[in-house]
């Protein structure tokens, strides 16, 4: 598979191109960053299904994507937030609220990956990852 200097933003980018093409599933490798991502996508109902499987030297991560009933779909816009050259901090009265609560931001706190409404009431702040809703 392609080597990258940032996973966060290949995630993000297969899951944007895999819903622009319709597919069903998406396939990517393996990390507990992207894993971790995928969880909480699947807790969030953005995503039917995220597993890890060991496949390949690092293994793999599957998602399968969900649709609407007008074949839309469920994941309307993936934002990366912190980038390598410029990384943005918070702390807990700072974490953004997404489109007032209707979307969610991903964090990277001393607790794990978390999201917006998991760090607040966790009372942490840590690094903002990414917005989707």
């Amino acid at each position: 598979m392609a080597n990258t200097n940032d996973p966060i933003s290949d995630f993000l980018t297969r899951i944007r191109n895999a819903q622009i093409a319709h597919h069903s599933k998406v396939v990517m490798p393996g990390s507990k960053m992207r894993l971790g991502m995928a969880q909480i996508l699947q807790r969030a109902g953005y995503v039917a299904t995220a597993e890890f499987r060991n496949e390949g030297p690092q293994g793999v991560v599957e998602l399968e994507l969900r649709y609407d009933d007008a074949d839309e779909p469920m994941i309307t816009s993936l934002t990366r937030v912190s980038r390598p050259s410029r990384r943005v901090y918070v702390g807990v009265s700072e974490i953004p609220d997404v489109l007032n609560g209707l979307g969610i931001a991903i964090l990277s706190t001393s607790k794990g990956l978390l999201t917006d409404k998991e760090a607040r009431a966790a009372k942490v702040g840590g690094e903002v990852l990414c917005e989707i809703y």
